[in-house]
């Protein structure tokens, strides 16, 4: 006698078309949240959403933020349900479109294409995160259509201020801290190792935001009639941002690498098994020699070493032409990519000391801070670790990669700080998929296998 899951997956198969297409529904609202003209695509995504998991059951509301709103919704599971409660976490909000000139179609008008790995389809937000946040829907679907209703204790929040920083969703978790309680989130906005090898996310990198502005006159002047006199903050500034690191890569901020545990033996080997090959990585984008600390595989770089970059820097006359001046101010903006040890506060400080002992007589500085969250890493012996890893290994016929990411997902340290409750990061990305740039896209294939991946965890949850 075949089992409820069987069914689900058939149907699951059987059903991809529409699957495709409801997403492309959903892809078609240019629900950009960082621009105040698209305000009301944003809630008609919300609503959209909040549509859809009404349909399968669920008691589901917009809630209102000072932003954009929140979809909450509910429902209990089966009768008698001795399972895990999981809270699934998306977001419908996208970045913007620009450049709109380097799209090969409209942003909001999804192509179903082909590509080398099969059908693909094309526009913003594919992958991050509607495309994703939909593989779950869809699972929870099939459930309700072929597999005797949804199996699982499961409740549903989707942002719509991921994209710019989610700054009401740390103050809703915690307004709504006794609704929202649950045993684990759920996550699919990560990535996998390759198109056939699944993975499971266990570390993320945090993050420390600075920008720093450099004054001196109080006007921009001939350089000419002051050139050899007076102070320039351009030249004072980007001094000090070039002391930031040794000749060894190292971070010149004093105690920048306290707290810091060294990776054990056993992930590190796991990560050199992996055959990353950092040539490869390097060629996709124009590269070839490898920058960063000395002394550690690229991996361990990239997953588990922190960072400091200067992302953006400006001042003075930066029009067509020449205009010869020393500018009365230089601006940088400064970000510190942090693992698990690290305070991104204390950070933070120590980078403003670091600017200060090195400021010349005659300039003044001042800061704005911005993102500051630490980096985490998931126990790998957690028991909703160990029920990925045995359904990916199911659906893919070969083990899942516990792997890290250079990138951050704020919303993980906010539920932590808030629920108390860790995320598993299963996610169904590609390095190729173009995340935030033109052109974005999402494999069939993976979209595919991430529904069915899902639905096999609900199973798992559903069996106790």
């Amino acid at each position: 006698m075949s089992s409820p899951i069987d069914a689900v997956l058939r149907h699951v198969d059987g059903a991809l078309d529409q699957s495709r297409a409801r997403l492309f529904e959903l892809l078609r609202i240019p629900s950009i949240s960082a621009q105040p003209d698209h305000a009301p695509d944003c809630v008609r995504a919300a609503e959209w959403c909040r549509a859809q998991l009404a349909g399968l059951g669920f008691a589901a509301e917009l809630r209102p933020t000072p932003g954009h709103p929140i979809v909450v919704a509910h429902h209990p599971g089966p009768a008698g349900y001795a399972g895990p409660h999981v809270l699934f976490y998306g977001h419908y909000d996208v970045q913007p479109v620009d450049p709109l000139e380097l799209w090969h179609s409209a942003p909001f008008d999804p192509q179903y294409v082909d590509g080398p790995r099969g059908k693909r389809f094309v526009a913003r937000g594919a992958v991050d995160d509607k495309g994703q946040t939909m593989m779950f829907i869809e699972a929870l679907r099939a459930w309700k259509e072929a597999g005797g209703g949804i199996p699982a204790r499961i409740t549903v929040l989707i942002e719509g201020e991921e994209e710019v920083g989610s700054r009401n969703l740390e103050p809703f978790l915690a307004a709504n801290k006794a609704e929202l309680a649950a045993d684990l989130a759920l996550i699919s906005d990560t990535g996998m190792w390759d198109i056939d090898t699944p993975a499971i996310t266990t570390r993320l990198r945090g993050m420390c935001y600075v920008q720093v502005t450099l004054k001196a006159a109080n006007r921009d002047l001939h350089s000419g009639l002051y050139g050899g006199s007076a102070l320039n903050p351009i030249n004072a500034l980007t001094k000090i941002l070039g002391d930031l690191h040794d000749d060894q890569g190292r971070i010149q901020l004093p105690g920048f690498y306290d707290g810091i545990p060294p990776i054990s033996n056993a992930q590190r080997a796991q990560w050199d098994q992996l055959g990353f090959d950092e040539g490869a990585f390097l060629g996709d984008i124009g590269l070839t020699v490898p920058i960063g600390e000395r002394g550690y595989s690229a991996l361990e770089r990239l997953w588990a070493r922190p960072t400091a970059d200067v992302n953006g820097i400006w001042g003075g006359y930066t029009g067509a032409g020449s205009k010869t001046v020393i500018p009365s101010e230089a601006a940088a903006k400064v970000t510190f990519r942090l693992v698990p040890g690290q305070d991104p506060d204390a950070i933070a400080d120590r980078f403003k000391r670091f600017v200060e002992e090195r400021l010349p007589a005659g300039a003044t500085v001042t800061y704005e801070t911005g993102t500051a969250t630490p980096g985490i890493e998931v126990s790998t012996d957690s028991p909703w670790v160990r029920a990925a890893q045995d359904v990916l290994a199911a659906e893919y016929g070969r083990p899942a990669m516990l792997i890290g990411s250079g990138g951050s997902i704020p919303v993980v340290t906010s539920l932590r700080k808030v629920l108390e409750i860790d995320a598993l990061l299963m996610g169904f990305g590609l390095d190729d998929d173009q995340v935030h740039s033109p052109n974005e896209k999402f494999e069939e294939r993976c979209f595919h296998h991430g529904i069915r991946s899902h639905a096999r965890l609900l199973d798992r949850f559903a069996a106790g």
